[in-house]
């Protein structure tokens, strides 16, 4: 299964996933003065960062609004950043939060389970249920395809909602629950499914709580570094089980040395480990 890859790449390099999220003014001037089109740009950048980590991250993240506000040019250069990725021999996130009725649903995981934007994993907003996410289900039988789901995010207001009493229990723990429940038949020999959650590393305490209760579920751990999150606020999660991956973007391809800002990165997460 795709999840047992992709744990055994975290024991192997480390939990860090590089996140793709490029935009023009990361372009260094050598790329962006060039004749070349904003494709060729954008590829050219992405690739740049992905030849100086591809050996140290368990996998890439790539959100897909970055290049889809480039519109064709920038979805051409999403689709050839993804190829590239798997050529060189790793595991890849398409970042697109997809979340509608089940018929739209069946339609956003054939354009990203198969053809010019297909990826390892996506990530799904659960908000309108169990059949906005059934729909990608039919991807995962082969256990070559897996989801991240929204269960309790980074940013600043996601308490809004996520943290909202719901039967005595606040809503992001009920969502990751239900998240838990859909992913049982897809249990690898890792013991994770191929349905994960999204948890903000952010929410040190939150996160805890959750792998506590969901003990099958792997993470996608966001908002490291310029979101304000850090390495020891991880070290209660990962004590016990290297269960996630820690996704930092601005952090390293702004980097004058994206290779040493993941160097940099993982050894801020295992060293409270030690």
């Amino acid at each position: 299964m795709i999840i047992d890859r992709l744990y055994e790449e975290v024991m192997k390099k480390g939990p860090i996933c590089v996140g793709l999220d490029t935009r023009i003014e990361y372009i260094s001037d050598d790329i962006l003065n060039s004749e070349e089109t904003i494709e060729e740009k954008i590829f050219k950048f992405n690739k740049r960062i992905i030849d100086e980590t591809f050996d140290l991250t368990a996998c890439y993240k790539l959100q897909i609004a970055c290049y889809e506000a480039f519109g064709i040019e920038g979805l051409k250069a999403y689709s050839k950043t993804l190829k590239y990725i798997k050529e060189k021999g790793n595991i890849v996130i398409g970042d697109i939060k997809r979340g509608d009725i089940s018929s739209t649903a069946k339609m956003y995981a054939k354009a990203h389970f198969e053809g010019d934007f297909e990826v390892d994993f996506i990530t799904v907003n659960p908000y309108m249920g169990y059949d906005a996410i059934s729909p990608y289900f039919e991807y995962l039988e082969k256990g070559n395809k897996g989801l991240f789901v929204l269960a309790k995010t980074s940013n600043e207001s996601s308490k809004d909602f996520q943290e909202l009493e719901v039967d005595d229990e606040p809503l992001y723990m009920k969502v990751s629950k239900e998240i838990e429940k859909w992913g049982e038949k897809y249990v690898g020999r890792n013991g994770f499914s191929l349905i994960g959650s999204v948890v903000g590393c952010t929410n040190p305490k939150e996160i805890v709580d959750i792998s506590n209760t969901c003990k099958n579920t792997f993470f996608l751990i966001p908002g490291y570094g310029a979101q304000g999150g850090r390495g020891k606020g991880l070290s209660a999660l990962f004590k016990n089980n290297m269960c996630g991956v820690v996704n930092s973007s601005r952090g390293i391809i702004t980097s004058d040395n994206p290779r040493e800002a993941v160097l940099e990165m993982k050894e801020d997460i295992l060293k409270w480990l030690r």
